[in-house]
C-alpha cells in the first residue's frame, strides 16, 4: 500500500523515534490518553522500556485476549424477577453497579482498558438510551456486544447490535412489522451507523430496507427476550441499492457492505480518526485507513494497528488537540494521579459527569455526543473545576499521604526544588505543558503555598514536610483550572 505524505502531520508509516519525535513521557502519555484515560508514572516508565510499535501491539493483543466481564446475577432478569414494590429502585441500583464496573474497566491501563475505551467510543456510534428501554438485562446485552465486537468485524458488529433489545426498542425495530413498517432503524442504519448523511442511499432504499428488517417483534414479558416472528416479516420482493430479491435482515447487511463498501469504509474511518486523532481530519489519512478496512473485509483491528502505530498519530500537531469529554477529564485525573479509584470516587465522577452532559448508556440523542468544543461553555467549565475539587478534597480527607507519594514517585525522591517538582507535575498532567514562562512561574508560586520563601532559599523544605501533600493538591487544583488541562 502506498503512503501519502502530509508535510505537517506525517504519514501512516510506522512511527520511528527520532530527535524531532522522541519516544518520551509526553508521547507515552498521549498514547494512553487516546487509548485509555491517561497513565500513571509507573505505567509510563514501563512503557518506555518498549518500542512504540511493540507497546501498541501488546495493548491490542491484550484487548483481543481479555475475557469479557462475568455476567451479573441479573443478566437475564425479566420483570417477574423484581420485587413489584421496589422495581424502580432495584433497576436503578443495577444500572449504577454496571456503570461503576465499566468505569473501573476504563481505568485499567492495559489492553482490557483499551477495549473499554473502544466500547465507550462505539456506544456513541451505535447509540441507545437507557431511559428508552429501562431494563438492566438489555443494557448488559448491549454493552456485551460493544465489548465483544469493539476490535472485531464491523459488518458482524452492525448485524449483532441491530437486534439487541436495547436497539430494537430505542429505534423502534420492535414495532416494525409487515402490517405497519417503521423506517426509523433503517434510516439510522444508513445515515449514522454506516454511510453517513445523504451518502449513497435514497428514501426508497430506506423504505425497502425497513420492509426487509421486519419481524423482530416477539416479546412476551417486559425485559424478556425479543425474538423473530416469521409471520410478521414482510417476505415480498424488495429492491435495495439496485439489488432485487426476497431480502431479510442478513441480506440487508450483505448488500450494504457489498454495494456501498467505499462509503462505509470512509465514514467509519473518518469517525475513528476524529475520536482518536483529532477534529481536523486529514482526508488522505482517512482514505488510506479506509483502504485497509476494505482490504481486511471490514476488520477493525488492522485499522487500529495501522493508525495507532503511525508517525501521524504520534506527530506533535496531533497531541493536545482534542477537548476532553467529561469522562476523559475526570477519569483522566484519576488515572494519571493514581491516588484512589474507590467506590466513592466513582460515585462522585458519575454524578458530576452526568451534570456535565455525559451519562454512560445515555448519549444526548441518536447522533451521540457531538464532542470536542461542544463540551465546553461557561457552565460546564465551572463544573469541570468542581469535579477536580471534589476528587482532591476526597483524597485530602481520606488518602492525604498519597499526594506526597505521587510527587516523590514522579521526581524520584524527596526533592527540595519547587521548580523541578512543579514542572514535573505540570508536564505529567498537560499534553503540551503551560504555554508561557510566566504561567509556569505562577504554578511554582501556587505550589510554594504558605511556606515562607526563606525555607526554600535555605534548602530547609522538601517533599517530606508536613505541608507537602497540601501543596501537591493545590497545584493539581491550579492545573485543572488551566485551559491546557481541558485538552488531550
Amino acid at each position: 500500500m502506498s503512503i501519502l505524505f502530509s508535510c505537517e502531520t506525517g504519514t501512516l508509516a510506522p512511527y520511528v523515534p527520532s530527535a524531532d519525535m522522541p519516544w518520551d513521557e509526553r508521547r507515552v502519555q498521549h498514547l494512553y490518553r487516546r487509548l485509555a484515560f491517561g497513565a500513571s508514572h509507573s505505567t509510563i516508565q514501563a512503557a518506555l522500556q518498549q518500542s512504540p510499535q511493540d507497546l501498541v501491539d501488546a495493548l491490542i493483543d491484550e484487548a483481543l485476549a481479555a475475557p469479557l466481564p462475568d455476567p451479573p446475577v441479573w443478566a437475564n432478569w425479566t420483570v417477574d424477577d423484581y420485587d413489584p414494590d421496589m422495581i424502580d429502585d432495584q433497576i436503578f441500583e443495577q444500572f449504577l453497579s454496571w456503570n461503576y464496573l465499566w468505569m473501573q474497566g476504563m481505568l485499567q491501563q492495559n489492553g482490557a482498558g483499551l477495549r473499554d475505551k473502544l466500547a465507550l467510543f462505539w456506544s456513541n456510534h451505535f447509540v441507545t438510551r437507557f431511559d428508552s428501554y429501562f431494563c438492566p438485562s438489555y443494557m448488559y446485552e448491549y454493552h456485551k456486544i460493544l465489548q465483544q465486537y469493539a476490535l472485531g468485524n464491523f459488518k458482524e458488529f452492525t448485524k449483532a447490535i441491530g437486534i439487541t433489545p436495547a436497539m430494537l426498542i430505542f429505534l423502534n425495530g420492535v414495532e416494525n412489522n409487515k402490517f405497519e413498517p417503521n423506517e426509523n432503524y433503517a434510516r439510522e442504519l444508513y445515515e449514522l451507523f454506516t454511510l453517513g448523511a445523504d451518502n449513497g442511499y435514497t428514501q426508497q432504499d430506506i423504505v425497502e430496507t425497513a420492509r426487509a428488517l421486519t419481524g423482530w417483534n416477539g416479546i412476551d414479558v417486559y425485559c424478556g427476550p425479543i425474538e423473530f416472528v416469521p409471520f410478521l416479516h414482510d417476505d415480498g420482493e424488495k429492491t435495495i441499492f439496485g439489488q432485487t430479491g426476497n431480502w431479510g435482515y442478513d441480506d440487508v447487511h450483505d448488500i450494504l457492505f457489498a454495494e456501498r463498501q467505499d462509503q462505509v469504509a470512509t465514514h467509519i474511518c473518518r469517525k475513528i480518526y476524529k475520536y482518536f486523532v483529532g477534529p481536523q481530519v486529514d482526508e488522505d489519512i482517512v482514505a488510506q485507513l479506509a483502504q485497509t478496512f476494505k482490504d481486511n473485509n471490514f476488520e477493525l483491528e488492522p485499522v487500529y494497528r495501522q493508525l495507532f502505530k503511525s508517525e501521524h498519530f504520534f506527530h506533535d500537531n496531533n497531541i493536545g488537540v482534542k477537548v476532553k469529554s467529561p469522562y476523559e477529564m475526570a477519569l483522566g485525573l484519576v488515572a494519571q494521579s493514581g491516588l484512589s479509584d474507590d467506590t466513592a470516587v466513582l460515585e462522585g465522577v458519575r454524578y458530576l459527569t452526568e451534570m456535565l452532559g455525559q451519562d454512560l448508556f445515555s448519549p444526548i440523542d441518536v447522533a451521540g455526543w457531538p464532542g470536542d468544543t461542544a463540551w465546553i461553555n461557561s457552565g460546564t467549565l465551572t463544573g469541570r473545576w468542581l469535579t477536580a475539587d471534589y476528587y482532591l478534597y476526597y483524597i485530602i480527607e481520606n488518602f492525604l499521604d498519597s499526594l506526597r507519594d505521587f510527587a516523590v514517585d514522579l521526581v524520584g525522591g524527596f526533592s527540595n526544588d519547587p521548580q523541578l517538582i512543579t514542572e514535573a507535575i505540570v508536564n505529567h498532567f498537560l499534553p503540551n505543558s503551560l504555554q508561557t514562562p510566566e504561567a509556569m512561574d505562577q504554578a511554582v508560586t501556587v505550589f510554594k503555598w504558605e511556606v515562607p520563601q526563606n525555607y526554600y532559599d535555605q534548602g530547609l523544605w522538601n517533599l517530606g514536610w508536613e505541608t507537602a501533600p497540601y501543596q501537591v493538591a493545590v497545584l493539581i487544583q491550579h492545573i485543572a483550572r488551566k485551559p491546557e488541562f481541558q485538552l488531550c
